[in-house]
């Protein structure tokens, strides 16, 4: 079993090993070109392609240039959803890789960027800024 994700130290700059952001709406932009041969997809390989492309992770795959693997993961995913056992394994292993399950995401460094912003936008202010203000003599 592997050990406990790496710690981030901030003091090295030098290295990319840190925390990749990724974006809570997920990927924008036109999803890609199926890579693999025949060059158009089942019906379902090609839905489920499309939702794959619009998670937060294909920002990351996208930057990483993964679509032979993601589609490969379609594919696998489709005859796993049938029980096939060797599909069920091989799906699980690209989950892992592919950064689909929370343990991944933790292995692979990723974190969903939180939204802060807009967080803070959706409450209301505990109190006015009349409120707040006292006179003072």
């Amino acid at each position: 079993m592997p050990g406990p994700a790496p710690k981030l130290d901030p003091t090295r700059r030098h290295s990319r090993v840190g925390p990749r952001r990724l974006p809570p709406e997920g990927r924008k932009g036109p999803t890609p070109r199926w890579p693999l041969v025949p060059s158009l997809p089942l019906a379902a390989e090609a839905e489920l392609w499309r939702q794959l492309w619009h998670t937060p992770q294909a920002a990351a795959w996208e930057e990483l240039g993964w679509t032979r693997t993601v589609a490969r993961y379609a594919k696998v995913l489709l005859r796993a959803e049938d029980l096939d056992m060797p599909a069920l394994a091989e799906a699980r292993q690209l989950e892992d890789r592919l950064g689909l399950t929370p343990k991944a995401m933790r292995m692979l460094l990723w974190e969903i960027a939180r939204d802060e912003v807009a967080e803070k936008r959706g409450q209301a202010p505990a109190t006015s800024a009349r409120t707040r203000i006292k006179a003072v003599s």
